[in-house]
């Protein structure tokens, strides 16, 4: 909860990207006799741009052209990958748990993008055909998937990808995760100006080898081959896979059970001294008021957020107009955030985050409508002229293999992606991770958890709302107004 933060501000404080808007989830209680919450906490983040029109589809890439990665050097990090992430914490060989552990580095990250800014800046004298991240995989996904897209191969020389520990494997050099790091295609006749453009912004490249006119992919150390194959291998069409699932309850029966604990609770008698009654077990040991509200004020899901906000520079960049923080008293409660296109414009966009993830454990489809509801209505803060100008991204994460876990997520996924979001006319991709912890004999489980980011733009970034009262004098009376 603390490390996480920390971590995310660098990108504040180091790259010169403001955080504008988040949320926190804490969460844990005994269900059906399985313990579900968030041993594993979600740490999500994201981000908005905008684009010219010329720049939306990567050009194709001509033969011959130079294949170069941009930004930090291989290390010994992150080959778990995809793989790990796939897994149940714990559950893993301890060597995998700490391979997929993935390198951050704003300070290259900036230098990458300062780079690639200076790139596009140039218009129609461009350098760069084409640009693609490097994720889960390392090169050995990337360098691929960049040729691929413009049905070609690619020839690579595994000795020229900079490294940072010489003791690494060919395997390592390959197939690392170290991010901070992108593939790019450019013409040969373009390298010393990409070159002296690296140099400026003190990023390190290195080219690694050229496309190909025939679908091939070749690795080569010096003389020898280390891999010799067509693309149609590696980008084929394999089997769809197949899941077999069955819910563990029922919607109603979780429904019923809980609609029975709120009558439980209502049942609480207070005393003329604020006492609890102790006839329900959710006040066991709490006779007091004021304590029960102490508890609840202390939980980080309900407590100031402050903590998380203020180490991080809020106003990098100078086109924020609306952050967190609200009002003369700077408190956090801000429904969205909103930025500025360009400096002294009055157009910009707004981004917000809806989320509802321990509904999912009486309704899983409900949680994720709830999510989008709540995304939907906090944008709704900005000036947004329609409905259809708001853009979904959705990060799934699920307990995939726990009983009933993955009935919930397929019920969801269809009631968002192919009954409500369709409705409302907007776009939702998805993305993936898991939520099963264990270790000795103990386990806690996460409830589906669909976390929904909005992206829209606005007419005028001046005209936002905020839960503040504006207070002013009529009469010589002070009085609020909402």
């Amino acid at each position: 909860m603390l490390e996480g933060p920390i971590g995310a501000s660098a990108f504040n404080n180091e790259f010169g990207r403001p955080a504008v808007c988040g949320y926190f989830r804490t969460f844990e209680m005994e269900v059906d006799g399985r313990r579900r919450g968030y041993h594993k906490p979600i740490m999500l983040a994201g981000g908005i741009g905008n684009i010219q029109s010329q720049h939306i589809d990567k050009n194709p890439i001509p033969a011959g052209s130079l294949l170069i990665v941009l930004g930090g050097p291989a290390m010994l990090i992150g080959l778990g990958g995809g793989a790990a992430s796939s897994m149940a914490a714990g559950q893993s060989h301890e060597a995998l748990d700490f391979a997929s552990v993935q390198r951050g580095n704003p300070e290259m990250q900036r230098r990458c993008q300062e780079v690639i800014d200076a790139c596009w800046r140039m218009g129609a004298d461009n350098p760069i055909y084409s640009v693609h991240d490097v994720g889960a995989g390392g090169l050995s996904n990337a360098l691929p998937e960049l040729v691929e897209g413009s049905d070609r191969g690619g020839r690579f020389h595994i000795g020229a990808i900079p490294a940072a520990d010489p003791s690494l494997s060919k395997l390592e050099m390959w197939c690392n995760e170290s991010q901070e790091r992108y593939v790019l295609a450019i013409a040969q006749d373009n390298l010393p100006l990409f070159q002296a453009l690296c140099e400026r912004e003190r990023c390190p490249f290195a080219v690694v080898g050229d496309a190909l006119a025939e679908q091939h992919l070749s690795l080569s150390d010096a003389d020898k081959s280390l891999i010799d194959m067509p693309l149609s291998v590696l980008f084929g069409n394999p089997p769809s896979m197949r899941r077999e699932i069955s819910a563990q309850l029922s919607v109603t029966s979780s429904t019923q059970k809980f609609f029975a604990r709120k009558k439980l609770l209502r049942g609480n008698q207070l005393s003329e001294k604020g006492d609890i009654s102790l006839s329900s077990p959710f006040a066991k040991g709490i006779s007091i008021l004021e304590e029960a509200a102490l508890r609840v004020l202390h939980l980080p899901t309900v407590a100031n957020k402050s903590f998380l906000i203020t180490i991080g520079d809020r106003t990098v960049g100078g086109l924020v107009v609306r952050s967190q923080m609200v009002g003369p008293w700077q408190v956090p409660v801000a429904d969205c955030a909103v930025t500025a296109t360009t400096f002294g414009s009055r157009t910009g966009e707004a981004m917000a985050i809806g989320e509802r993830t321990p509904l999912a454990l009486l309704n899983a489809p409900a949680s994720g409508r709830m999510a989008i509801g709540e995304a939907i209505t906090n944008i709704a803060a900005a000036a947004i002229d329609d409905l259809s100008d708001i853009i979904l991204s959705a990060n799934w994460m699920a307990a995939a293999g726990q009983p009933g876990k993955d009935a919930a997520l397929f019920e969801t996924v269809k009631a968002v992606g192919m009954t409500f979001c369709p409705a409302l006319g907007i776009n939702i991709p998805v993305g993936k991770d898991s939520l099963h912890t264990q270790w000795d004999n103990q386990s806690v489980t996460a409830p589906l958890s669909l976390i929904v980011s909005a992206f829209a733009r606005v007419s005028d970034n001046q005209s936002s709302l905020t839960p503040q009262l504006r207070c002013g004098y009529n009469k010589g009376e002070k009085k609020c107004l909402t």
